[in-house]
């Protein structure tokens, strides 16, 4: 079953496909390994992402399913994250540098949320389905993969081919049924003269 067919979300104004289509889902096909070539164009959107003064001050740990790196990260995703998220194909930890050549770079976490976004918007074009985390163990990540102090773990995200939704638990399978939803933009405006 595509959720796409089912449920793109209803916007209020109109929007590319792509982004109206892309949604996270929690339910990955346990056996179909990463395509390499759509992960691999996921990865050249992210490194295109623009980024203050060209920094680009991310940096992405990728670990397929089957390896030490892919067990590491899902032990250090927490609670109900690691009921499902085993499943992707591949985790990707997007990281963030705190300065660069000793100078801080307080907009990274957003330029480093930039290149998730492409990275997203690209698999989603490629084919793949993704769903980001924020709940994870930072200093586990951190200390797994010697980030070192100036590296910070910003998401965790899993990607892969969707799974089936009928093999799915039917709790996991009404939350990725339920209508999607956003608040009004109003609630977001501070301002808009």
């Amino acid at each position: 079953m595509s959720l796409v067919a089912v449920h793109p979300a209803e916007t209020n104004a109109p929007i590319l496909d792509v982004l109206a289509e892309r949604w996270s889902t929690r339910i990955f096909d346990p056996t179909t390994p990463i395509d390499e070539d759509a992960l691999a164009s996921a990865l050249e959107a992210a490194r295109w992402a623009p980024s203050a003064s060209n920094t680009q001050p991310w940096r992405f740990v990728v670990a397929r399913r089957g390896t030490a790196a892919h067990e590491t990260i899902v032990a250090s995703l927490m609670g109900f994250n690691q009921a499902w998220a085993a499943d992707a194909a591949a985790l990707v930890v997007f990281a963030t540098a705190a300065s660069l050549d000793g100078k801080p770079l307080p907009w990274a976490a957003y330029d480093t949320g930039q290149a998730a976004a492409h990275f997203t918007v690209q698999a989603h074009a490629s084919g793949l389905h993704t769903h980001q985390m924020g709940g994870f163990h930072r200093d586990a990540i951190g200390e797994a993969f010697g980030f070192g102090d100036d590296l910070s773990a910003v998401t965790v995200m899993a990607v892969g081919a969707l799974g089936d939704f009928d093999a799915a638990p039917e709790a996991l399978r009404e939350r990725e049924l339920a209508p999607r939803t956003r608040r009004p933009i109003s609630d977001s405006l501070i301002l808009n003269v």
